[in-house]
């Protein structure tokens, strides 16, 4: 396949994310907090700013999905040049914001999460989830593997520490909840 130029990469990653942002709109997702001012980053998690502003703590786990889906479509690094392969990822992260977003996926959060008042991302957290990607996906790409590989542990080490939850206990939890994580997420 062939290379794709810098500004062509620039305009078809540009579109995705304003065509996800729009499809979000559509939804009727809210564009920004509603219930205060706008802020860059909200650190409450039980708060109704959690996402609703542009980086909360949840953000850090897409820059771990930003190196994830860098490290699946290494596999096609021969096939695939880096350039389409960011965006095949970004297509991948993008589709992720619009599904976590549906009236499906947030009940089950509320259902089988830390996250009983979550009623979903604004337009504005899903940029900033999409930019954490965007991070994650260039991080892994400039870093030694060991770097990389240490980066994502301390991520979820640090929110199990700071916020009882992180993406690998998100996963779990949300494909096969297990009442004493849920009850120790609770602070029980």
């Amino acid at each position: 396949m062939k290379k794709m130029s810098p500004k062509n990469l620039i305009v078809i990653s540009s579109l995705i994310i304003l065509a996800s942002l729009l499809l979000l709109f559509l939804m009727g997702r809210t564009p920004f907090y509603q219930n205060g001012p706008i802020s860059l980053w909200s650190e409450d998690i039980n708060s109704d700013q959690n996402s609703q502003q542009l980086f909360d703590p949840y953000t850090f786990t897409h820059i771990i999905h930003g190196i994830g889906f860098y490290s699946l479509l290494w596999l096609f690094r021969k096939k695939i040049p880096l350039e389409q392969r960011f965006i095949l990822a970004l297509i991948l992260e993008s589709s992720w914001e619009i599904i976590e977003n549906t009236s499906f996926i947030i009940e089950r959060y509320r259902e089988a999460t830390l996250s009983l008042d979550y009623y979903g991302d604004s337009i504005f957290n899903s940029f900033g989830d999409i930019l954490a990607f965007i991070f994650g996906f260039y991080l892994v790409n400039k870093k030694p593997l060991w770097l990389t590989i240490s980066i994502v542990a301390l991520i979820e080490f640090l929110l199990l520490y700071f916020i009882r939850d992180n993406l690998s206990l998100n996963i779990i939890m949300l494909l096969f909840p297990l009442p004493g994580i849920q009850a120790w997420q609770l602070g029980g």
